[in-house]
Parts: C-alpha cells; sequence; structure tokens
C-alpha cells in the first residue's frame, strides 16, 4: 500500500480548498434570469412608455390595441422581433399598466420584453405580471353645454311635450 507524506496530504486538501472558495465566489457574482446587463444586450425593437397608457413606437403615440395589430403586421410579414426593450419617454414613466399589456403581448406573439427598472434591465415575467386585455385608448371628452340633457336625435324632454314635461296631457 502506498502511504503519501503528511506535508503532501496537508498540501492537496489546502488546493482544493482554495480552489472551492474561488469557484464559489465565482458563483455568487453571477446575476438572475429576470436581470440583464446592459452592455452585454442588443434589442431588436425599442418601445417607449407614454402618457395615459399609450406607447411611441417608431415615433407614432399607439394605444396597446393598435401596438398588438402593429406586431400582427410584422408577423404576417416574418419580421417579428426576439427582443423588446420598453424605455420611459420623456413625457411619462413606465407604469404597471405598461408592463401589464407588454406581458399580454409577450404571451400573444412569443418575443421577450425587458424594461429599464431605475437603471436596472429586467425581463418581464408573464407569469408573475397579470397580463392585461388589450384595449383601444379613447381621449376623454367634455361635453358642451347646449349638448346636456339632450338625447341621440338632440331634442330635450322638454321639447317633444311642447314644453310640459312627458307623460302630462296637452289641452
Amino acid at each position: 500500500m502506498i502511504r503519501f507524506s503528511t506535508l503532501l496530504t496537508r498540501a492537496a486538501t489546502a488546493i482544493m480548498l482554495c480552489s472551492l472558495l474561488v469557484l464559489a465566489g465565482c458563483h455568487t457574482g453571477g446575476t438572475k434570469d429576470d436581470i440583464v446587463a446592459t452592455a452585454q444586450s442588443k434589442y431588436d425593437t425599442t418601445i417607449q412608455a407614454y402618457k395615459s397608457n399609450q406607447f411611441l413606437v417608431d415615433g407614432a403615440v399607439l394605444s396597446a390595441l393598435d401596438v398588438g395589430s402593429h406586431f400582427s403586421y410584422l408577423k404576417d410579414q416574418g419580421q417579428l422581433p426576439k427582443t423588446v426593450l420598453l424605455v420611459r419617454s420623456d413625457d411619462s414613466k413606465i407604469r404597471k399598466q405598461h408592463l401589464q399589456y407588454m406581458a399580454r403581448l409577450q404571451l400573444d406573439y412569443g418575443f421577450t420584453v425587458y424594461y429599464d427598472d431605475k437603471g436596472t434591465l429586467k425581463r418581464i415575467n408573464p407569469l408573475e405580471t397579470k397580463a392585461r386585455k388589450l384595449e383601444d385608448y379613447h381621449a376623454p371628452t367634455a361635453m358642451p353645454d347646449e349638448l346636456k340633457g339632450k338625447d341621440a336625435a338632440g331634442s330635450s324632454p322638454m321639447d317633444q311635450g311642447g314644453g310640459q314635461p312627458q307623460g302630462q296631457p296637452q289641452y
């Protein structure tokens, strides 16, 4: 039977422990799957979050439904992106609704969406983010005073009865 010297055994043990510490140190510096370093990434499409849950796509303000139609068109043309970056615009920050709409688009079209969260890029996980149904944007409109109280035909209830309230007979 071969016997190793005590010095050789202790040296081999010390080298093994040092190598394990080095490997453990390398492992703790890794990033999670949902956090991505900016310098390593390249994105096929960049979309900006805009006011009232709208998006800026190639300089055009689009509702969530219109962005879905845009990606549907790109899918039909065979030009669907693999990665999409959502960034804040000059007018608005990224809101929860923006993330929910993008999670829906990610589920529908199969691309990966990343967003800028205070300097850190994160991947949207559609299982954790409640995917919101795509909606069209309708701007709130103020009704002019002369139309208030009138029906679709443009007449008020007082006009139908000759100036008298409805339901009372005319004499």
